[in-house]
């Protein structure tokens, strides 16, 4: 019953739509979070069909092979978007090298190197297989893969976009909560690859940066959640604590206002609200893993929170990476390992972890539907995406949001122009 009300209250509040800016609204009458067919809007499917349109999956990405950890390492500690630190090159590089031999130990022990690609494409295929025969007025569909820290990278993506006369870019973020660490520096190394790759704007770009409350995303999550509850002995079936964790962030990202730790808030609340309505009614709580470098991080750890639940009492764990949509070292080294390690230790015999959403077919229909959902409502431009922190943001962050809010603008003279053709030409 407590939950019952605090989902009515709370949750429409957490939810975070697609909302078209003012920019856009000419563009499509309708934007709408979840859309049947009778909202798609007429100057969207004008446009949509006309434009060859290509799906840009952003992620941070992962070493192929033990020979790209270094570099991997050098470009995360050099991103001042994740990390501001002085001399940021030098001081970057030496944490990165001091961490090398660590690091290329842990990727051996989950077979040498980063599943991700691997998972990304997976995705990809999937997503575009169904957008094909769910809308084939706007296909064939086209996907591409830009990482930012390792190959295939944002630039590498662009070319083939150009090469292969796309023409229409939605930029879909596979981080489904929104950090200007994460979603953020991904849109930065965009800004900068396109400016430099298409100084003539040929590419008309749209931004699906966030989706962390989207209703099968959010059954995603609870089937491999329930899915472990039901692996669990009967006799702690139902007091076994599910403890979902994040990837944390450094204390100085959160107190600029990032809406990060709100949103994977957000994300649990849903997912929640979902095992209740399903009948499982476990305790749970969230904890941030991942801290590295001299800055604090925000917590509680999970390392430390199994420990608590250990010290307590509690002889069974049900992790769930929250923050994550296809197993890559933090689920599979720090996750399975490290923490399975941690959990032993602390008297903790039944520590089971949700599989990741990977290649779960609801979770592939879930993004071709997010997509398909963008396009019905005329691309828009979550007006999240354009407001910026409260605390002080970096100069190319305030350029980038120009960048995207210019984006939107094309878009609705484009609409407009494409419609008016359209009439004439009937």
């Amino acid at each position: 019953m407590l939950l019952s009300r605090y989902s009515a209250r709370i949750l429409p509040m957490l939810q975070t739509p697609a909302k078209m800016t003012p920019a856009s609204a000419s563009a499509s009458a309708v934007a709408r979070r979840h859309l049947s067919n009778s909202d798609v809007d007429p100057e969207s499917s004008t446009y949509a069909r006309s434009k060859k349109l290509g799906v840009l999956m952003m992620n941070m990405g992962g070493p192929r092979t033990q020979n790209d950890v270094e570099q991997f390492l050098v470009n995360i500690f050099n991103d001042r978007d994740i990390l501001t630190l002085p001399l940021q090159s030098i001081v970057g590089r030496f944490i990165a090298l001091r961490r090398v031999g660590k690091v290329k130990d842990q990727y051996m022990q989950i077979g040498g190197g980063s599943p991700i690609e691997m998972w990304t494409h997976t995705q990809g295929r999937g997503m575009i297989d169904i957008l094909d025969r769910v809308s084939p007025e706007t296909g064939p569909h086209s996907y591409y893969v830009g990482f930012r820290y390792t190959n295939p990278d944002t630039i590498e993506a662009v070319e083939q976009m150009i090469s292969d006369g796309i023409e229409h870019v939605i930029a879909f973020s596979q981080y489904q909560q929104y950090s200007g660490s994460t979603t953020g520096s991904n849109l930065n190394e965009l800004y900068r690859v396109q400016k430099r790759l298409d100084p003539e704007s040929k590419l008309q770009w749209s931004f699906i940066d966030r989706w962390g409350t989207h209703p099968k995303l959010v059954s995603s999550f609870a089937d491999r959640i329930e899915d472990q509850i039901k692996r669990l002995t009967s006799d702690v079936r139902h007091t076994t604590p599910i403890l979902f964790s994040a990837h944390s962030l450094p204390l100085n990202v959160v107190d600029r206002g990032d809406p990060y730790v709100a949103e994977v808030g957000g994300t649990v609340a849903y997912v929640v609200d979902e095992l209740r309505r399903r009948g499982i009614h476990n305790p749970y709580r969230l904890a941030w893993q991942s801290a590295v470098g001299p800055l604090r991080w925000l917590g509680p750890q999970t390392e430390s929170a199994i420990k608590k639940y250990g010290s307590a009492g509690y002889t069974s764990l049900v992790m769930v990476p929250i923050a994550f949509t296809s197993d890559h070292i933090e689920t599979l080294f720090e996750l399975d390992i490290e923490y399975g390690e941690v959990a032993e230790e602390s008297g903790i015999t039944q520590f089971l972890r949700a599989e990741a959403l990977n290649d779960h077919p609801p979770f592939i229909d879930a993004l071709a539907t997010i997509v398909k959902e963008h396009i019905d409502a005329g691309f828009p431009t979550n007006s999240q995406l354009l407001l910026p922190d409260p605390g002080k943001e970096s100069e190319q962050t305030r350029i980038t949001r120009q960048w995207i809010a210019m984006q939107g603008q094309r878009l609705a003279t484009a609409m407009a122009m494409n419609m008016s053709t359209e009439s004439k030409d009937r």
